[in-house]
Formats: structure tokens, C-alpha cells, sequence
């Protein structure tokens, strides 16, 4: 590039004296001699306006440690929509501190004694690779201090019910994200924090509502806004939220509205979505799919449960029964036991009477040969027998008060354990049978 060389025409006179408005003009005549091909200017947008004709003004900036440096510029309203296209392509906006590299017409500007920066080319590789430089230095910086995966660490709760949302409320972005969370029929708490997503002062608002919400006794927090330009998603690229998002105490859920590129909050997020939309339908996902899997586990448990008592009441019945044939063959062996002792009782009374008779026939011989004292003798000694008889003879223990309880069976009843509630008893006593229900 040509250096500019202040050459007025001059140098034959004497100490010359300049009117201001020639001064301006030999000014500008310098400048564009010297820049006659104009000049490629890189630096940092400031101060963007665009005016109702359509011109847009900004300053192009420079900030070091050896000091600032500021230039104005205009893109006048042709040159604009000539660049549309090209912008559009590379999905770029202009705006506040974006980094460009810029091809001007450099011009002084007689009527505010400055020299301007007449804006005709823009280089978007410049922009777009400063832009993948300074995310990848950032990255590696996060990656360095562990804070990339921390915020991924936090404990998600299965079904997240209690939403904060960070954007600008009444945006579509906001729109989307509540139609689709209410479309669930879900029963969501959602507090929203209204901020800019874009622009000047965006970022510092993100940070405070990031760590703000927080405070609301939350489940999860999803920072989200509608599509735009890979420029305007720089925003999300910014340290500060990096770092907001990593430091949050709540799992933080993002949705850009961005279907091909990822931000620095993406990378940070505990969870990243494409579109605000898309951030909704898998937090709702989530807890229908939580839903599903307690129904589920309730449905195990019931299946479990009944077959249990399915088992419990086979095993009862199998008891049962092995229960009633033990119970009929023990009153089948008492019956048994019952009618041998009773046969055993009627042959010992037999055997009681013959002797009795033979003891009364030698007391009559007795009595005819002794007297009256031998009758006497022989009657007490029949009084004896008859008594002995009437101790074995279980009509006699009937009289006595005792009594023989059998089922409606016939079973024979010797304790509580053989009869159930509700077993229809049948008790012999001297005077004849009471039936009873046991209880």
C-alpha cells in the first residue's frame, strides 16, 4: 500500500496561509491519494445506529495496554443491502463488539473536522474465525479449571417440576417454551427471569438472573432465546456466563434456537437443546418418561404382591387339608380307642355279675347255713358290687354330670383344637343330646 504523503503544493511560497475549508479539502485530497485503493482496518464495533434513511454509524475500536484508539465509520443504506446477502449467508449480524475486519474509503469530513471511515467490503472469515479463536481459547481455559463438566454433575431430580427460565419473557422463544410445557397438561411451576438475550448489556443481565433463580427452591433452569445470526450467539460465548452457568447449584438446561453451531453456555450447560421448543418437549419427555416407570414399578409390584398371596393361600389350603385328614384319623383312632374301651368296660361288668351271682348263691347257701347274720353280710356285700358296677357303666357317669361330645359326623370332640368356629356339636348327657355351635 501507497504511504500517504502530505505533498499541498506549497513548497515554492513562503509560510502560507490556508483558509480552513482549503486546509479541510487539501486534508481529504491527501487522504485519498494515499488510500486511493481505500484500506483494510480491523477492530471492535462500538456504538452501532442505524438511522431511519437506512445509513448505519458505529466506531471501529481498539483497546491495548499501550491505550484506545477509536475511528468513526458510515455504511451507508446501498452499500447495506448490497452486503445483505453476504451477511445473511454467514449468518452474521452487525453489532456492538463484534470483531471485523472492514475495507474503507478513508475521507476527512470537512464539516466535523474528522477524518471517516466510508464502509464498501467486510471479510467474514476474519469475524467468524476471531470468533472460533477466542470460544476455543475460552474452552481451554474451562476445560484447564474443571469448570466445563461441573455444572453437569448436578443432581437432576427425576421428574422436574419447578422450572426457572432465563430470557426475554413475551419473546417467541418464551412463547414456544410455554406452549409446549403447557400443552403437556404437566403441572409445572415456572419462574421466569426477564432479561435481554441480546445486544448491549445482555450478558450482565444472563449472570444475574443465573444466579438469582436459584434462590426460587428450584429443580432445574432453562436459559433459552429464539434463532438468530452465528454473531448474535456470541453472546453465549461470553466468559462470565461460562462461568455463571458452571457455578449454579441447579442443573442449567439451554436451548439457543441455534441448529448447527454450539456456544460456550452449550459446552457448559448440564444439558444442551437446539431450539427453545426442542429444551421443553425433553424436560416434559423427562417426566412423562418418570411417569411411565413409576406406573411400571407399581404394576411390578402389585403383579408381585398377588402372586404372593396367590402362593400364601396354596400353602393355607394345603395346610388346611393336611390338617383335617390328621384331625379325622386322631377322632377315627379315638372312636376306635372309645369303642375297644367300652367293649373291655361291658365284659368286665359281665365278668363282675357272674361273679356277683356266684357270690350271692354261695351267700344263700351262707345264709341258709349262717342266718341271718351270713343275709346280712351277703346283702352288703351285694350293695359293694352293685356300686363297683355302677362306677364302670357310663350311663352311670352320664348321671353323674359328665357328658360325650361328637361333630355332626360322628367325630368325637376331646379338646378345643378338634372343632372350628362354627362346627355344629352334638352332647350326650343322662337325659338325652344337646346340640351347640362352637365358636
Amino acid at each position: 500500500m501507497n504511504q500517504p504523503s502530505l505533498d499541498l503544493g506549497f513548497d515554492d511560497l513562503p509560510d502560507p496561509t490556508y483558509s480552513v475549508a482549503e486546509l479541510a479539502d487539501a486534508i481529504d485530497q491527501v487522504l485519498r491519494r494515499g488510500f486511493r485503493d481505500g484500506a483494510w482496518v480491523r477492530g471492535e464495533i462500538e456504538g452501532m445506529q442505524q438511522r431511519p434513511n437506512g445509513h448505519a454509524y458505529f466506531s471501529l475500536a481498539e483497546r491495548g495496554d499501550e491505550g484506545n484508539a477509536t475511528l468513526p465509520v458510515v455504511l451507508f443504506a446501498g452499500t447495506l443491502a448490497r452486503m445483505r446477502a453476504m451477511l445473511a449467508k454467514h449468518r452474521m449480524r452487525l453489532a456492538n463488539g463484534l470483531a471485523v475486519r472492514i475495507h474503507v474509503r478513508v475521507e476527512f469530513y470537512a464539516p466535523a473536522g474528522r477524518v471517516s471511515l466510508v464502509m464498501d467490503g467486510l471479510d467474514p472469515a476474519y469475524t467468524l474465525g476471531q470468533l472460533a479463536a477466542d470460544r476455543d481459547q475460552l474452552l481451554r481455559r474451562l476445560v484447564g479449571e474443571g469448570l466445563l463438566d461441573l455444572n453437569k454433575g448436578r443432581r437432576l431430580p427425576v421428574a422436574p417440576l419447578r422450572i426457572g427460565v432465563v430470557t426475554s419473557v413475551g419473546s417467541a422463544a418464551w412463547h414456544d417454551l410455554v406452549h409446549e410445557l403447557e400443552a403437556s397438561a404437566i403441572g409445572f411451576r415456572i419462574v421466569a427471569a426477564h432479561t435481554s438475550v441480546q445486544g448491549e448489556g445482555a450478558v450482565d443481565g444472563i449472570v444475574a438472573a443465573l444466579r438469582t433463580l436459584p434462590r426460587h427452591d428450584l429443580d432445574v433452569v432453562l436459559l433459552v432465546r429464539g434463532g438468530g445470526s452465528r454473531t448474535d450467539l456470541s453472546t453465549f460465548d461470553d466468559e462470565r456466563i461460562a462461568r455463571a452457568i458452571a457455578g449454579s447449584d441447579v442443573p442449567v438446561w439451554t436451548g439457543l434456537g441455534h441448529e448447527i453451531d454450539r456456544a460456550i453456555a452449550d459446552e457448559v450447560a448440564h444439558s444442551a437443546h437446539k431450539t427453545p421448543t426442542a429444551c421443553a418437549a425433553a424436560l416434559v419427555a423427562r417426566v412423562r418418561d418418570a411417569h411411565r416407570r413409576a406406573e411400571a414399578a407399581w404394576s411390578a409390584v402389585a403383579i408381585r404382591a398377588s402372586a404372593l398371596v396367590d402362593g400364601a393361600e396354596r400353602r393355607l389350603d394345603l395346610v388346611t387339608s393336611r390338617t383335617g385328614r390328621r384331625t379325622d384319623e386322631a377322632v377315627a383312632g379315638s372312636l376306635a380307642r372309645l369303642d375297644a374301651r367300652q367293649a373291655q368296660l361291658a365284659r368286665s361288668a359281665n365278668r363282675a355279675v357272674d361273679d356277683a351271682d356266684r357270690a350271692v348263691a354261695a351267700t344263700g347257701r351262707r345264709v341258709d347255713l349262717a342266718g341271718n347274720s351270713a343275709v346280712r353280710e351277703a346283702e352288703r356285700a351285694l350293695t359293694l358290687v352293685d356300686q363297683r358296677i355302677g362306677v364302670l357303666d357310663p350311663a352311670a357317669a352320664l348321671a353323674r354330670g359328665w357328658s360325650i361330645t361328637h361333630t355332626a359326623n360322628g367325630d368325637l370332640v376331646r379338646s378345643v383344637d378338634d372343632v372350628a368356629p362354627g362346627t355344629e356339636l352334638h352332647t350326650t348327657v343322662s337325659d338325652g343330646t344337646v346340640a351347640s355351635v362352637a365358636r
